[in-house]
């Protein structure tokens, strides 16, 4: 028997705009709304709860379930005498966004940096100086960007929010340089 999660107008609006957010950075609204959802959550929840508090079929919201498992940001559990699969999100934010981060390298950066090593080491490339410097430029972008993020990603939690505090200290602990 499923059980709709009452939601205040608060939780109604995060769940609405963390969809439309979703959308904004490629993500399906429905899979970004079912993950705020279970982000409010204060207990895990299974399916059919889950598409009757946002009203939407139980094959999406099975498909959305599976996509938030692929990025490891929702992952099932059991609850005790009840034989339904559950399904809860992480709720420490940094972990949360460091997952996201991690994702988005290995899906997006990971491949352009493939890509630009065979456009640049090809041997049939036959490339214009202009294009070669504009990619080698690319690939030396992330590259860098790469190498800091494997750097900062391997932080503790409590160094990188200091780190991310100090805003305008850093500039002045690097100099005022452009």
């Amino acid at each position: 028997m499923s059980v709709m999660m009452q939601l205040t107008s608060i939780q109604q609006r995060f769940i609405l705009h963390w969809g439309e957010m979703g959308t904004r950075w490629g993500i399906n609204r429905t899979v970004a709304q079912i993950h705020a959802l279970l982000y409010l959550a204060p207990r895990p929840l299974h399916a059919e709860d889950i598409a009757d508090t946002l009203s939407l079929a139980r094959s999406n919201v099975s498909t959305s379930l599976r996509e938030l498992q692929g990025w490891r940001l929702v992952r099932l559990v059991h609850v005790l005498d009840d034989k339904r699969d559950h399904f809860e999100s992480l709720h420490d934010v940094w972990e949360m966004f460091r997952i996201i981060a991690d994702e988005r390298k290995r899906r997006e950066i990971d491949p352009t940096r493939a890509m630009l090593h065979q456009l640049l080491t090809a041997p049939e490339a036959g490339l214009d100086p202009l294009t070669k410097d504009r990619l080698e430029a690319l690939d030396g972008f992330f590259e860098t960007t790469t190498v800091w993020y494997a750097e900062v990603s391997g932080w503790p939690q409590s160094v990188l929010v200091r780190f991310l505090r100090l805003g305008a200290k850093a500039r002045q602990l690097l100099g005022r340089g452009r």
